[in-house]
């Protein structure tokens, strides 16, 4: 049995440990990686969330992902591949560090866009952001020990979102997260 999905409210520490983690992994990747983002509902100020922050290394190429893979496991992280999506590297996180799922992306791929769009959409829109905080809270209380029924059931949410900042402007990289 898995513990129960627990949804808690924004903490502004999560912000404060993904710039230390940040900052960790950038020394570790080097000129390798062109930006460590803070994605997921961690990153969007405000917003209730698992306290599991979510992390993008965002690459500049396919070709350096063999690399990053390296690197990471000399500082303790453990490829366990794409997890069912394709152009998104995940790794289990070292033992030592506070909970998060770490991926390794391209920029300009799928995943890399997906994730930063959702995480600017729900910041830059506070009702969609309420609405996503009360689903959650929902699931989590109906799928309380089912933690791929509570993901799936999130999926239309998560698409409509997607399907609204599609429309938006070009994303801007920010190598500070």
């Amino acid at each position: 049995m898995t513990d129960p999905i627990q949804i808690v409210p924004y903490d502004p520490r999560w912000a404060i440990e993904f710039d230390r983690l940040r900052d960790h992994l950038l020394e570790a990747m080097g000129d390798l990686a062109l930006a460590v983002e803070h994605v997921g509902s961690t990153a969007v100020p405000g917003l209730p969330a698992k306290p599991i922050l979510d992390i993008d290394v965002v690459l500049g190429s396919a070709e350096h992902v063999p690399e990053a893979i390296a690197r990471l496991a000399e500082i303790g992280y453990r490829h366990v591949g794409d997890l069912g999506i394709k152009g998104r590297e995940a790794f289990d996180r070292a033992t030592d560090t506070s909970a998060h799922h770490l991926y390794v992306v391209v920029q300009g791929s799928e995943p890399w866009r997906n994730h930063i769009q959702f995480r600017d959409y729900l910041r830059e829109h506070p009702a969609s952001a309420e609405a996503y905080a009360r689903l959650k809270r929902s699931l989590a209380d109906e799928f309380q020990n089912d933690r791929e029924k509570y993901t799936n059931a999130k999926t239309k949410f998560v698409e409509e979102v997607l399907s609204n900042a599609h429309k938006r402007v070009k994303i801007q990289v920010d190598p500070r997260g």
